[in-house]
């Protein structure tokens, strides 16, 4: 197999969840150019459009499909208008996602944001992995990207729901491998990259800080990620399942 066929992505489709910004939109276009058919799931259906249209700009076939992780019905229906439009699913991106990372002061919050954590992170995840799973097993295998975090495995103040999840999509998606042997399941932990989310909670101050401990010494932009996404979509990782991979600049990020 020659260079261009390892991250060849011709004849697949993708569902991206969260794609209409940051790092979903960014690995959108990036599965798009190693020629990927992509479905876009989001809350943001005119974001999701616009870059679905860069997608069909491309030449590759491209849809928005309206994508709230918290209702299960919309899941269901995301997959299913996938398979209908694009002809399959082979490639699942688990971007979509979220919390209170930063913020979960135990004194100040209830038992509901944390379980919110969770349902965002960790159960929405899961469950699309069991709705996608069929079709991959349709088409003879398929690759799952799960979007985890360095908070997975670093320790601060303000985490302890959101880290505590992330966590447990990495040890989630290590199992699942297991479960779908013909499914390969890894996930990427993110350090602090440059999306609105980061952008809620960055000052000047702490990025600094968060610069002081990194080798590279810049924030993370998301095409950084999408690489990563990329890579693990393609065939060039066609022995690589069950593992996550912490792209973070060599450093470790942390809001405290």
């Amino acid at each position: 197999m020659n260079i261009q066929e390892l991250w060849n992505l011709s004849n697949k489709v993708a569902i991206v969840t969260g794609g209409a910004n940051g790092i979903g939109k960014a690995s959108a276009l990036m599965l798009a150019q190693a020629g990927a058919d992509v479905a876009i799931g989001d809350l943001d259906m005119d974001d999701a459009e616009k870059v679905a249209q860069q997608i069909r700009d491309m030449g590759r076939k491209a849809i928005a499909v309206s994508c709230n992780i918290l209702k299960d019905e919309e899941m269901v229906k995301a997959v299913a208008d996938t398979v209908e439009q694009l002809g399959g699913v082979h490639i699942l991106v688990n971007v979509a996602g979220g919390g209170g990372g930063g913020r979960e002061v135990p004194e100040k919050i209830d038992v509901t944001d944390i379980e919110r954590d969770f349902k965002l992170n960790v159960y929405s995840a899961w469950r699309m992995i069991q709705l996608c799973a069929p079709h991959m097993q349709k088409a003879g295998g398929g690759s799952v990207i799960n979007i985890a975090s360095m908070g997975a495995v670093t320790t601060s103040p303000g985490m302890s729901g959101y880290a505590s999840s992330k966590a447990a999509v990495v040890h989630m998606g290590a199992n699942l491998a297991f479960d779908y042997p013909h499914i390969r399941i890894n996930a990427i932990g993110p350090g602090a990259t440059r999306t609105h989310a980061l952008e809620t909670v960055l000052t000047p101050e702490i990025e600094k800080a968060m610069l002081a401990r990194t080798p590279i010494k810049r924030l993370g932009e998301p095409e950084d990620i999408a690489g990563a996404v990329l890579y693990f979509a393609a065939p060039i990782s066609s022995w690589v399942n069950g593992q996550v991979l912490y792209v973070n600049g060599g450093g470790v990020q942390t809001l405290a």
